[in-house]
């Protein structure tokens, strides 16, 4: 049996996600994975894929847009606070910030994140701003 666990989002980032966006690590279970991303006010991510996970986003604060491609399947939204998305197994998907505020989620991820070779690189609709 495994044991409760509790944590309090941190101040600061446990990592950059490899589409750029800072990550503060939450929870993990067999099943799946939680934490929290932020990109930068007026930053435009870096357009990637998973191999191996599948995400669901839930939008916290700020602005934005998010595109999305499987196939011939193709989509941007605008985000804000209170939407909830999904990025099933090998899309493509990039988001951008309004100018106006940094744009904040929470993604549980299934499985569990396995590291960084996870996610590789695709052509999205925007020019990348993150280092």
């Amino acid at each position: 049996m495994r044991a409760f666990e509790t944590k309090t989002l941190g101040e600061e980032a446990d990592a950059v996600a490899p589409d750029g966006a800072a990550v503060r690590l939450l929870l993990t279970l067999a099943g799946g994975s939680f934490a929290h991303f932020e990109l930068p006010a007026g930053a435009v991510s870096r357009a990637v894929a998973h191999r191996t996970v599948e995400e669901i986003w839930w939008v916290l604060s700020g602005r934005g847009r998010i595109w999305r491609r499987s196939g011939d399947t193709e989509s941007v939204v605008d985000a804000a606070p209170g939407l909830c998305l999904t990025i099933p197994l090998g899309t493509g998907f990039q988001f951008r910030a309004e100018p106006q505020a940094s744009f904040a989620f929470l993604a549980v991820t299934m499985p569990p994140w396995p590291g960084g070779d996870e996610a590789f690189p695709v052509i999205g609709p925007w020019r990348a701003t993150v280092p």
